[in-house]
């Protein structure tokens, strides 16, 4: 009898025959168990999310922020431990769009990508603009506020990732050991330092309940924006087709990316609001990890803080990109994008072209992105409308794993909690928060959010009108893999 692993690694290497039909296909085995872990906490961007997202959601729910991320960060766990399962079906480089639309349906499997299409892309605009800010903040002042020399050096950065990411993932794999490891180091230290600094206020439990939310629309404005501080983990699945034992290593590496950046958003968000008051959170915005840096070590502890954030941004860029050319491949490969996406460096092995045009439209909006309001309003607007995308991919995602190991939920208590309700929970999580933010919001956060996803009706009709195999699928997943391949030592399962 075949367990769920073995049955991972059949699906893989019959994927691994189809893809050798193609001249060249993804370099195989490049990372590894670390690799992953590595990746999946980059693509979270922790210092980055707490400086730029801070004064968001203090600004929405007060000292409610760690419980925001606390019940955000259960669910959002469920849908690692979704992804973590899903990776056993075979490894994609288009990850949740491959497994959704072959339990679901392929028009849902196709807005699984599409979403994380456009919510990359639009990170990409949001994400070059503190990119260059913290950089020039490292010298002046007064340039990091000079919207002509943010716009270039976060350009600067934006091309200096893509480069690196068309090169190969082992290069990007090893600049993301190099900034995440200082990056991470540097929160830890300063994390700790502030949880025995001169304390303004004390913590008290009531951070971590909902007595903070003042409103239940308060909690789902909250919940919403810490969907944001997560999103990015699942990178380490987009790579599965790169990395060695995939069916374990992806999903794995993404739950550790989970756990280790809740640890560290619940650290600082603590710490900042024993430290710094609600008004100067808001009035440092736009890098509240810069304040307190200053609070905490003067002008020093300052820079230092700045050192994480500009390394962080610039590391989740080059994630954020490896997640949205890896599904452009994958869709391109799937006959439902243009088949120039699904093009590959013979040398490199990575999808040059993909790189190329993400990186000019990106560089595009951005350049557009100066004249349309304040930092604060473009990044304000971006998170939001990020959110609900994030909210839809990840919500498919969760309900895929649960169709897909439905014959085994019964097997066994773990296989019913882990397989079925954590996934779960986290699946009806995230379609309550879609559901219940959207009357909320602005009207140019639905346009961006809303209307981003709805452009892609354009591409699922013409292909499928062109005759996309993947479109035109039925979900065969039942059959495919009935429950006697599944039988055996259910225990193995992680």
């Amino acid at each position: 009898m075949a367990t769920v692993d073995e049955v991972g690694r059949s699906e893989q290497g019959h994927q691994s025959d189809a893809r050798r039909k193609h001249d060249h296909s993804l370099e195989r085995n490049a990372l590894g168990f670390w690799d992953a872990i590595v990746m999946a906490v980059a693509g979270s961007a922790p210092a980055y999310s707490i400086a730029a997202t801070t004064a968001l959601i203090v600004g929405a729910v007060g000292f409610g922020a760690p419980a925001a991320l606390l019940w955000c960060g259960i669910p959002m766990m469920g849908i690692a431990v979704a992804y973590h399962h899903l990776n056993k079906l075979g490894a994609s480089a288009g990850a949740a769009y491959e497994w959704v639309g072959r339990v679901l349906h392929p028009i849902l499997g196709f807005f699984t990508g599409w979403g994380l299409i456009v919510s990359a892309t639009i990170f990409m605009v949001a994400g070059s603009i503190p990119a260059g800010q913290v950089t020039l903040s490292l010298f002046s002042s007064s340039a990091a506020s000079h919207a002509g020399w943010v716009t270039l050096v976060g350009a600067v950065w934006f091309l200096v990732m893509a480069y690196f990411v068309a090169r190969g993932v082992r290069i990007t794999a090893n600049a993301q050991w190099i900034m995440s490891s200082i990056e991470v180091v540097l929160l830890v230290i300063f994390g700790l330092l502030g949880l025995f600094h001169h304390h303004r206020i004390s913590f008290s439990m009531s951070w971590l309940g909902f007595g903070h939310f003042g409103s239940f629309s308060g909690f789902v404005s909250g919940a919403l924006i810490a969907a944001f501080y997560y999103w990015g983990w699942d990178v380490s699945s987009n790579l599965g087709e790169e990395t060695e034992e995939s069916h374990k290593n992806s999903g794995i590496g993404g739950i550790v990316g989970v756990l280790i950046v809740f640890l560290l958003f619940e650290l600082f968000t603590i710490c900042i609001n024993m430290t710094m008051a609600p008004s100067a959170i808001q009035s440092n915005s736009s890098n509240v990890l810069e304040a307190y840096g200053r609070v905490i070590g003067g002008g020093f502890g300052s820079k230092l803080m700045i050192i994480a954030v500009a390394l962080s941004t610039i590391a989740t860029l080059e994630t954020t990109l490896i997640q949205v050319t890896r599904s452009l491949f994958a869709m391109a490969r799937e006959k439902t994008l243009p088949k120039q996406f699904g093009v590959l460096h013979p040398g490199w092995n990575t999808p040059v072209f993909a790189t190329a045009v993400v990186a000019v439209v990106s560089l595009v909006f951005f350049g557009l992105a100066q004249f349309v309001g304040s930092v604060g309003t473009v990044l304000s607007d971006a998170i939001s409308s990020i959110g609900l995308q994030i909210a839809i991919y990840y919500a498919l995602a969760g309900f895929a794993a649960v169709i897909a190991f439905r014959r085994l939920l019964l097997k066994s208590v773990s296989n019913f909690l882990l397989m079925g309700l954590f996934p779960l929970l986290g699946a009806a999580f995230m379609t309550f928060i879609f559901i219940k933010s959207i009357p909320g919001l602005s009207a140019v956060v639905l346009w961006i959010g809303l209307g981003g996803m709805a452009a892609g009706f354009i591409p699922i009709i013409y292909y499928y009108l062109k005759g996309s195999a993947y479109l035109h699928q039925r979900p065969t997943l039942g059959s495919v893999l009935p429950e006697e391949e599944f039988a055996g030592d259910v225990a193995r399962i992680e």
